[in-house]
């Protein structure tokens, strides 16, 4: 083959036209062919082909305004439903605006041009052209307060067992209404799939905590148990022989909290480890001002976050999240028949001990490095 036969090796363009009826997953090997349609094709096919493997553990993030939109109900709950999550990573806000759909709270499609003071004076809240009744944020504050007064609460935990815990209450919620599938964290309790916020102060559910241990309630958020488990779910997906994949959904600081485990395996623990084996990022987001939330996956290499010999099974798609996503998950519930869920919720103490022996096995041959002096 000469060098000119290698440059043109690739697929012909040969499109056929779209017709009647046409499945979404057909539609999208056959158009999405080019550009950031063609960086979206090869995410789905990353997505179905390799990431669903049953030796991959899969970490989803999730950043931005995702819930409100509806996305959670459309796309976030099948794909927990189907197996193909098995942890996440999200925004508190995205599980705040979440809950209120699993409690029956009303949110409803306006247009971002609304004149905003006037929504304020008629008591109506705004994301860009979704809005609903500022008394939905009350009901669901008053929810989530009634439910931290539970004796269940009562002690320091993680955010995988608060939104645990709060998925059951939200669960017998969707049964009393009759809505099932309405709620991302009511689908996570129920296949045991934890949900981490790497910011638990920065949402609505943040600022209830706060209020409620003012009150001299005693749940309390640590977020390094939170740290410790993450490393441990994608430390034993890798030490068990199989495989560790993130899927980004935006950027920001679930995107870093989903990464950030393999240098803690690696930099922090000095565990021998490679990287994260698969990376699908959707993100608008440009590399050049240096911002997390479009960092590449080559530059990811750099901290050990991502395995060097994997970046060819790296893919970014320039895109919305609420297209993308959409795209995504129909693409792979008709391409892929559902996975056994793994229930790493009820395997968080397992793990742990996992981490937590290789860790002081391997903690009398590190190297301390070079000895800082520090003050007195």
């Amino acid at each position: 083959m000469t060098i000119r036969d290698n440059y043109l090796s690739g697929p012909q363009i040969a499109p056929r036209p779209i017709g009647a009826g046409e499945q979404v997953s057909d539609t999208i090997d056959n158009a999405f062919l080019a550009y950031n349609a063609g960086r979206l094709r090869e995410a789905c096919e990353l997505f179905e082909q390799r990431m669903l493997r049953d030796d991959v553990t899969v970490g989803l993030a999730l950043t931005g305004a995702l819930t409100p939109a509806g996305l959670g109900i459309t796309c976030i709950v099948p794909l927990i439903e189907a197996g193909f999550v098995d942890w996440i990573v999200s925004t508190g806000a995205n599980l705040y605006h979440d809950t209120h759909f699993g409690i029956g709270l009303e949110m409803r499609r306006g247009h971002p041009h609304m004149d905003d003071a006037a929504l304020f004076e008629a008591g109506v809240v705004r994301i860009y052209d979704v809005v609903f009744e500022y008394d939905v944020l009350l009901k669901t504050d008053a929810f989530f307060r009634q439910l931290m007064t539970a004796e269940e609460f009562q002690h320091e935990m993680g955010t995988a067992e608060f939104h645990y815990r709060a998925g059951r209450y939200i669960d017998e919620r969707e049964k009393a209404l009759d809505q099932p599938g309405s709620s991302v964290l009511a689908a996570a309790y129920r296949n045991a799939v934890p949900v981490y916020t790497s910011s638990p102060g920065d949402s609505s559910i943040g600022m209830n905590i706060a209020e409620m241990e003012l009150r001299g309630y005693k749940l309390k958020i640590n977020s390094s148990i939170d740290v410790i488990e993450t490393t441990a779910v994608v430390f034993g997906a890798k030490q068990n022989g199989g495989r560790s994949a993130v899927m980004i959904m935006g950027g920001g600081s679930p995107k870093n909290f989903v990464l950030q485990t393999e240098p803690q395996i690696q930099e922090i623990m000095g565990l021998e480890e490679a990287g994260h084996d698969y990376y699908l990022q959707v993100t608008d987001a440009r590399p050049d001002t240096g911002g997390l939330s479009g960092a590449t996956p080559g530059e990811a290499v750099s901290w050990g976050k991502v395995d060097p010999d994997r970046l060819p099974d790296a893919v970014v798609c320039y895109c919305d999240t609420t297209i993308a996503l959409p795209l995504l998950t129909a693409y792979a519930i008709d391409r892929h028949s559902p996975r056994e869920p793994r229930r790493l919720y009820d395997r968080r103490e397992e793990l742990v001990e996992q981490l937590r022996v290789a860790y002081e096995l391997s903690a009398g041959d590190r190297d301390p490095g070079e000895v800082i002096d520090i003050p007195r």
